[in-house]
């Protein structure tokens, strides 16, 4: 587990004047259930805190508030690039102990992991930070392990499973109401599928925060769209015949949204209670 430190990026700005769901304000007291642990995907860049400039893992803290407000125990995973083994190393044993995870967002996934030169606009590629959560993802969808991805996580999904991405939405549907510039986020309303998991967290239809320049284009297999903005980009994405794998294009945390949080949290304490029961049998 990590502490995250504070990027040396400016922070991000919001374009949006709608009213907002509930914070850290939300928290629901769940007795004596067992505490799910949940990992949480982190980036690593050049930070500042104090007096201190460092290389640091680091991640907006409102990722692992609105866990622990779930009731969840959020675990910072860092995408390490000195393990012998290559930045997936131990996979499969991190997923062994958690019982959810988050995909969380950033820069764009390599293109060549769909079979794609990159364009001009394709920035922010991490090769170690794909590595490591393709492995973290690939280790929970065999443990069938409850996933929330967030934008880049989402399109990390969708490119594990054989999809691809438009690499810059703007030249697709001719506007910028996907992200108008970089570290701006926008309002975007969308309107979900009914009878799915993504309109069961939130609505038939929902306000929510984007700033991705990016978007799924195929879909990777298995997956089914639950949720589009007006202009038709995919905006969420789900695994049917998983426990529980959702996928969202925008960003839950900056508008501090609890519900999809609860959802992860819950379906990963009912995942963490039929563990310990198979373990006690």
């Amino acid at each position: 587990m990590l502490a995250a430190a504070p990027s040396a990026v400016q922070p991000a700005t919001h374009q949006a004047s709608g009213p907002r769901t509930a914070g850290y304000a939300g928290q629901v007291n769940h007795g004596d259930a067992p505490v799910p642990l949940v990992g949480i995907s982190t980036y690593v860049v050049d930070a500042r805190w104090a007096s201190w400039e460092r290389r640091a893992a680091t991640l907006p803290a409102s990722y692992f508030e609105l866990v622990a407000a779930a009731g969840g125990r959020p675990l910072l995973l860092p995408p390490a690039s000195t393990a012998a083994e290559g930045p997936g190393a131990g996979a499969e044993e991190v997923i062994a102990v958690l019982d959810g995870l988050v995909l969380t967002g950033g820069g764009d996934v390599d293109p060549e992991a769909y079979g794609e030169e990159p364009w001009p606009e394709t920035g922010g590629v991490d090769p170690v930070r794909d590595q490591s959560e393709v492995a973290l993802l690939d280790a929970a969808l065999r443990a069938d392990l409850p996933v929330l991805a967030i934008c880049r996580g989402c399109q990390v999904l969708n490119v594990h499973l054989g999809g691809s991405l438009h690499q810059h939405v703007p030249d697709v549907v001719g506007n910028l109401d996907h992200r108008s510039a970089p570290l701006v986020f926008g309002e975007v309303e969308v309107e979900t599928v009914p009878g799915t998991k993504t309109a069961e967290v939130f609505g038939a239809t929902t306000t929510v925060l984007c700033s991705h320049h990016q978007a799924i284009r195929r879909l990777g297999r298995g997956l089914e769209v639950t949720a589009r903005a007006g202009d038709g980009v995919i905006e969420a994405v789900e695994l049917p015949t998983a426990r529980f794998v959702l996928g969202v294009q925008w960003h839950p945390e900056e508008g501090m949204d609890q519900r999809p949080f609860d959802a992860l949290v819950e379906a990963a304490r009912r995942y963490r209670a039929e563990r310990s029961v198979r373990a006690s049998a």
